[in-house]
């Protein structure tokens, strides 16, 4: 027998874990924890009617009409929380503070059950999207009124930022932290986990660069790619704007995908139409081929407290492809990369267009970093790894207890 977790999700719509095909941290959970043995079914909310997933495990997605989640959603999250573990997936009140509520619930419920632990995955500084540590709550009475009383007043949504900051005060209560950088990790605590790739589907010699350039139009450029959504943060326009100080027409910045939230993609567009080439939203299964037709792949992150508390999974893309990486220096990237490609300072677009220039001047040199950066990635950041640091975290922190090792013989008798 194995012990089966449940991996809890807020938001499985197309704008939260379930755009990109599930190519985003939760999913990167599941299938590293099942590589490993566990059994793992997931379970969130929508408030869109969409075709299920193509994902080899249970998924159990609840409608929502609105964001709100009210007491009957939570009754039927509940029902179908049955692993062993849960998992919650982001320091969320939707997510992580339900967790906890079932846990409370269930031990008042039946005393007899041995107490579930909490898992708690931390991806992102959710606060920093609304100020961080300097984010205050202070309406005056007639405000406060309308957020709590009218139908879609702000304190309705169950992860305002108020609610944020009051869980972050409860992540002591979880059993198991895991992260995926050194920023979150000295925040709060718990395992580092960085994000697995797929290094099989994302393996360049099953692609031909000049064929793929070949098929996207792209054939007369040299490519810089940026395989993501563009947000301010990332530095797109870092990227852009050293492009018009080297006004080198057959440069072009590639731009894979689109923002879900707004269109914040059109506008760069509109303002350097003469460098973008836009290909659009493509299927997770056919991102290595796209990859595969660029020259650089580039991470412009800029220095921002959202930035510093991610990991940008387009630089692994680009990593377990064997392109050259052209990144800046924040948060893990430089880690990450530990001598495997090129960096720069974050926003500083006078320096990302001079090693433009010194990438292509040896670009024998660069293709060379691009196959370490590969080798890099299949030590450090496949699937392989990744599964193997979450049996680790698991085994030492939850299941080496007496009560799991006699629930669970045969799966010790395993590891």
């Amino acid at each position: 027998m194995r012990p089966k977790i449940s991996i809890l999700v807020s938001d499985l719509s197309s704008q939260g874990a379930g755009r990109w095909g599930g190519a985003v941290r939760p999913f990167l959970l599941a299938q590293a924890l099942q590589s490993m043995g566990y059994l793992v079914e997931m379970v969130g909310f929508s408030t869109e009617t969409s075709a299920p997933l193509s994902i080899d495990f249970p998924i159990h997605t609840i409608s929502l009409p609105t964001p709100a989640i009210g007491p009957s959603a939570v009754r039927e999250l509940f029902r179908y929380l049955s692993g062993d573990l849960i998992y919650a997936y982001k320091l969320k009140p939707s997510s992580f503070g339900l967790a906890l509520l079932h846990r409370q619930i269930s031990r008042q419920i039946s005393r007899s059950r041995p107490r579930r632990p909490v898992l708690l995955d931390i991806d992102d500084w959710e606060l920093s999207w609304h100020g961080g540590d300097d984010y205050r709550y202070s309406p005056n009475p007639r405000q406060l009124a309308r957020d709590l009383l009218k139908s879609e007043g702000a304190l309705r949504n169950p992860d305002h930022p108020l609610y944020l900051q009051w869980i972050e005060r409860l992540v002591a209560k979880a059993d198991l932290i895991t992260t995926h950088n050194d920023f979150l990790q000295r925040r709060f605590g718990g395992v580092n986990i960085p994000n697995g790739k797929d290094t099989e589907l994302f393996n360049p010699d099953r692609y031909d660069a000049e064929a793929s350039r070949a098929a996207y139009n792209l054939s007369d450029y040299r490519v810089l790619m940026f395989p993501g959504a563009p947000r301010p943060y990332k530095g797109v326009e870092d990227l852009l704007a050293a492009l018009d100080i080297l006004n080198q027409p057959d440069l072009k910045l590639v731009i894979v995908g689109g923002s879900p939230y707004d269109d914040y993609d059109r506008t760069l567009i509109d303002r350097w139409p003469q460098h973008i080439i836009h290909l659009g939203k493509q299927s997770y299964g056919e991102m290595p081929k796209v990859i595969a037709a660029a020259h650089v792949v580039v991470v412009p992150q800029r220095q921002t407290p959202a930035a510093q508390a991610q990991f940008p999974l387009k630089l692994t893309d680009g990593m377990a492809m064997a392109k050259p990486i052209l990144a800046t220096r924040v948060g893990d990237i430089p880690t990450i990369l530990n001598g495997c490609g090129y960096l720069v300072e974050a926003d500083a677009p006078a320096q990302l267009a001079a090693q433009i220039t010194a990438i292509f001047a040896e670009y024998d040199q660069a293709l060379d970093l691009g196959r370490r950066a590969r080798d890099r990635t299949l030590t450090h950041y496949s699937m392989a790894a990744m599964g193997a640091g979450l049996h680790q975290a698991i085994q030492q922190n939850i299941l080496s207890t007496v009560h799991w090792r006699s629930q669970f013989p045969d799966y010790f008798h395993r590891s």
